[in-house]
C-alpha cells in the first residue's frame, strides 16, 4: 500500500512538473535590457518612501506614457518642468552662474558693439557712384600724393568722370594731413585736416551739412569744423580760432556728414597746402557717370604709363580703412571671451555638480521608476543650457545701454582719431546669445554624464 501511494505521489509530481514546463516554453523570453527595467521596476515598488520624493513627478511621467510601460521598456523622457522648478530651488548657484556668463557675454557684446559702430561709420556711408584716386601702391589718403599736374591730367582724361553742364570734370583735389592737437581732457591726438575745393560740397551732396554758421570762403584762412571734433577738442567753437602750423584759422561753422568726416577739419586747399607746406593733393574725388565700369577704368589706369593711378568707389574705400581696427577688435573679443568662457565654464560645472550632489537621491528615484540614463543625461544637460541661456539675455540686458554711446580710436590707416558710436544690432546680440549656449553645453556636457552613470542602489544608498 505504501509503495502503491509513493508511486501516485511521483507520477503527480512528474505531472505537474510537465505542465509547468510547457506553460514557461509558451512564455517569450524578455530581452536584457527589459530584464534590467522590470528589476527596476520591482525594485521602485519595494522601495515605497522613495515614492514620496516626487510622486507628482512619477505619476505625469507614467500618466503620459513617458514612464516605465507594461512588461517593463522605459522610453521616458524627463519632463521640461522638472529642469525648470530645479533652477528656481537652488536660486543662490543659480544667481552666481548666470552672472558669471552674463558678465561674460556683456564683455563680448560690448567688443562687438564697438567693431560693428566703426565698421558701419564708414561701409554704410560710401556710394557707389563716387570714385577715390589714390597713388599706386597707396592702401589710404594718408600715404598718397598726387602733384597738381597730375591730378589735373586725370580729372580732365578720363571719360567716366560725369562733367557739368559747362563740360568740366565733377572732380576735386583735396589734401589730408594729421595734425596734432590738445584734447578738452588735456591729452592729445592726430586730429585729421582736410583741404577741399567748392566741388567737393557738390560731390558729396546731401551727405554733408552745415549745422551751424557757414561755410569757408575760398582762399581765407577760415575752416569749420565736424561736429564729433567739435566736442573734443578747445577753441572749436564758432568765433574761435585754431593755430594749425603757427598759421592761425577762424571757425566759422560746424557741419555733420553721412561717415567718418564729422571727426574732420575742413579749409581751403590752396590755403591748407601752403600753411601745412604741402605740395600737391593727397588724392582726387570724383562723381562717376551712369553704367561706368570701375574694375575696367582700375585696369587701365594701373597700366597708364602717363598718369598712373589707383581707383577705387567710395563705398570700396571706406570698407578698406576698417579692415586693420575690425581685425583686432575681433581678435580682442576672441580673446576676451576665452579667457572669461574659461572661468563661466567651471563655473556652470560647479554649479551643476553641486546640483547633482544634492540631487542624487532624485536621479535614483528617476531611474528606479523606469527613466534611462540617457533621459538623464539629456535632462541635466538642459538645465546646464537653460543656464547659459539665462545668462546670455542678462548679458545682453547689460549691453544694451552701450548702444548710441559715441566714443573714439585711432584708425589703423591713417592714424588719425575717428569718433563713432557703439552700436547693438542683431549682429551683435545673436553671436553673443550662442556664445552663452556654448557656455552652457560645455558646462554641462561632464556633470551630466556623471548624473547619467550613477546606478539605482547606488544612487539611493548614498541618499
Amino acid at each position: 500500500m505504501r509503495d502503491r501511494g509513493c508511486d501516485r505521489a511521483r507520477a503527480v509530481r512528474r505531472q505537474r512538473a510537465g505542465r509547468r514546463d510547457r506553460d514557461l516554453a509558451d512564455v517569450p523570453r524578455l530581452s536584457r535590457d527589459a530584464r534590467d527595467d522590470r528589476d527596476r521596476g520591482r525594485l521602485g515598488a519595494r522601495r515605497r518612501p522613495a515614492r514620496r520624493h516626487h510622486p507628482r513627478l512619477a505619476g505625469r511621467a507614467v500618466a503620459s506614457g513617458r514612464g516605465a510601460e507594461a512588461g517593463g521598456l522605459a522610453v521616458a523622457v524627463v519632463p521640461f518642468e522638472y529642469n525648470l522648478r530645479s533652477l528656481f530651488v537652488r536660486r543662490s548657484s543659480t544667481l552666481l552662474t548666470v552672472i558669471g556668463i552674463g558678465a561674460t557675454v556683456a564683455v563680448l557684446a560690448g567688443v562687438l558693439a564697438l567693431q560693428q559702430g566703426f565698421a558701419r561709420l564708414f561701409s554704410e556711408t560710401g556710394r557707389d557712384d563716387v570714385a577715390i584716386f589714390l597713388r599706386p601702391g597707396s592702401s589710404s589718403e594718408g600715404e598718397s600724393g598726387f602733384t597738381r599736374e597730375h591730378a589735373e591730367t586725370l580729372m580732365k582724361s578720363t571719360p567716366e568722370i560725369a562733367r557739368d553742364e559747362a563740360g568740366q570734370p565733377l572732380a576735386s583735389g583735396e589734401l589730408y594731413v594729421a595734425v596734432r592737437l590738445r584734447k578738452n581732457d588735456g591729452g592729445e591726438t592726430n586730429v585729421p585736416v582736410r583741404g577741399v575745393q567748392d566741388l567737393s560740397f557738390a560731390i558729396r551732396g546731401e551727405q554733408f551739412r552745415i549745422v551751424e554758421g557757414a561755410r569757408f570762403k575760398p582762399g581765407t584762412d577760415e575752416v569749420i569744423v565736424g561736429k564729433s571734433l567739435a566736442m573734443r577738442i578747445p577753441h572749436a567753437q564758432i568765433g574761435d580760432v585754431i593755430v594749425l602750423n603757427l598759421t592761425p584759422f577762424r571757425v566759422v561753422g560746424h557741419f555733420e556728414s553721412d561717415g567718418p568726416f564729422t571727426s574732420e577739419m575742413w579749409g581751403d586747399l590752396d590755403r591748407m597746402t601752403e600753411a601745412l607746406q604741402r605740395d600737391g593733393c593727397s588724392r582726387v574725388i570724383a562723381k562717376l557717370v551712369d553704367g561706368a565700369d570701375v574694375a575696367e577704368l582700375r585696369e587701365r589706369l594701373e597700366n597708364d604709363k602717363v598718369s598712373p593711378a589707383k581707383v577705387q568707389t567710395e563705398r570700396q574705400y571706406l570698407t578698406a580703412q576698417t579692415i586693420a581696427l575690425s581685425a583686432i577688435l575681433i581678435t580682442l573679443g576672441g580673446f576676451l571671451g576665452f579667457v572669461m568662457g574659461i572661468a563661466a565654464v567651471f563655473t556652470g560645472i560647479n554649479s551643476m555638480l553641486s546640483a547633482i550632489s544634492a540631487r542624487t537621491s532624485e536621479i535614483g528615484v528617476l531611474l528606479s521608476i523606469g527613466f534611462r540614463p540617457w533621459s538623464i543625461f539629456v535632462a541635466f544637460l538642459l538645465e546646464s543650457v537653460l543656464l547659459g541661456l539665462l545668462g546670455g539675455v542678462v548679458g545682453c540686458l547689460m549691453a544694451l545701454p552701450l548702444n548710441g554711446v559715441r566714443t573714439g580710436t585711432t584708425n589703423f590707416q591713417t592714424f588719425t582719431e575717428v569718433a563713432f558710436a557703439f552700436r547693438i544690432t542683431s549682429d551683435v546680440l545673436v553671436p553673443a546669445v550662442v556664445f552663452a549656449l556654448v557656455l552652457g553645453v560645455l558646462g554641462g556636457l561632464w556633470p551630466a554624464w556623471r548624473a547619467s552613470r550613477m546606478r539605482p542602489t547606488e544612487a539611493l544608498r548614498r541618499a
